[in-house]
């Protein structure tokens, strides 16, 4: 798109999303000659916004001279005119100490991290955690928790830990728990939850275990179905949100209707989770704006995500917020933070 304008419609289109984003008013072509120095008339400056509006990258409210600028606009932007600059100092020691300070588990890093994120942009931070069922297993315990029942604690990729009871048919020997953990740590560590769910039986097949062993071992061949399905469910993937009241202070929400476009935002997860799943394959930044969402109850919003490693594991971390957005520290902060989330969580 950025090839359909000359350079002074460059110039005029990036200075009034400038002004756009750091004033939530209409630009008009005085301010513009006036605040940003083009070289050229207010006049001259008119006749390019008017060439703007028709090409579909500025929109004329009616109840103002001045113009605010598309969807198509901010995506001319991005791809073309913003330059990013690197977090300065403050922001960088911010989200090291909020974040590093917190506890080593995946999601309470990134539950903070989408708090930090919204403090630091305004906006509503938002995470994905990691699929389980791409977890891999460190290592498993078994605990007695009485004469009936046990605790299995599967502990994962990034600090990450899983329980679940098991029920047994009566009590078992201490030496029996030992070699039956002895046993599921030798056949499932390092493969991932999904591998273990799918071959368990063939991995736990032919122990050549003694008797009260092999018993305890058919428990688990036989009930590893239910056994999985008390955990969080393995194909799906935390929703975490920063501070919702952030955006509500946004000039966009200042009317009911579009304030309870924000409300419905945080209310319905699966839509936003599904959201950001469509952005977890995404290599580097990525930026969705307004119309672009395929799911039109984001329209009014644009949603920057970056995608976050640790080991086996993987999700997104991010903000989303109307389009006007202040694209260029947007993109560094969240940058920055999948980076440090990646390098917290090795």
């Amino acid at each position: 798109m950025a090839h359909q304008l000359n350079e002074r419609e460059r110039r005029v289109l990036e200075a009034v999303i400038q002004s756009y984003v750091e004033t939530a008013e209409p630009a008009g072509s005085r301010m513009i000659a006036r605040r940003f120095g083009l070289g050229v008339s207010p006049a001259t400056i008119r006749n390019t916004m008017s060439d703007l509006e028709e090409k579909g990258f500025l929109f004329h409210p009616h109840t103002s001279a001045g113009r605010i600028p598309t969807d198509m606009a901010y995506r001319v932007y991005v791809d073309s005119l913003m330059r990013v600059t690197p977090i300065n100092e403050i922001e960088r020691g911010r989200l090291y100490d909020e974040l590093s300070g917190t506890s080593t588990a995946i999601e309470a890093i990134l539950r903070r991290a989408a708090q930090v994120l919204g403090i630091l942009t305004q906006e509503l931070g938002v995470a994905l955690g990691p699929r389980l069922e791409e977890a891999t297993l460190h290592n498993l315990e078994l605990i007695r928790m009485s004469a009936e029942r046990l605790l299995l604690v599967m502990r994962l990729d990034g600090g990450a830990a899983q329980s679940v009871f098991v029920e047994v048919p009566g009590e078992i020997a201490e030496k029996v728990l030992a070699e039956v953990s002895r046993v599921l740590n030798e056949r499932l560590s390092g493969l991932t939850l999904g591998e273990i769910r799918r071959d368990l039986a063939t991995r736990l097949r032919d122990s050549g275990a003694a008797q009260d062993v092999s018993e305890l071992l058919n428990i688990f061949l036989q009930e590893g179905d239910q056994i999985f399905d008390a955990l969080r469910p393995l194909s799906t993937s935390p929703v975490l949100l920063g501070q919702a009241s952030l955006l509500a202070e946004q000039p966009e929400f200042s009317s009911g209707g579009n304030l309870k476009k924000l409300l419905a935002l945080t209310d319905r997860p699966e839509a936003l989770g599904n959201l950001l799943r469509s952005h977890k394959s995404s290599a580097g930044i990525s930026i969705t704006i307004g119309n672009e969402h395929v799911d039109p109850n984001f329209s009014d919003f644009t949603l920057v995500t970056a995608e976050y490693h640790s080991g086996s594991l993987s999700g997104v971390i991010g903000v989303i917020g109307p389009t006007r957005m202040p694209y260029e520290k947007i993109v560094t902060l969240v940058t920055h933070t999948s980076n440090l989330i990646s390098d917290l969580l090795d």
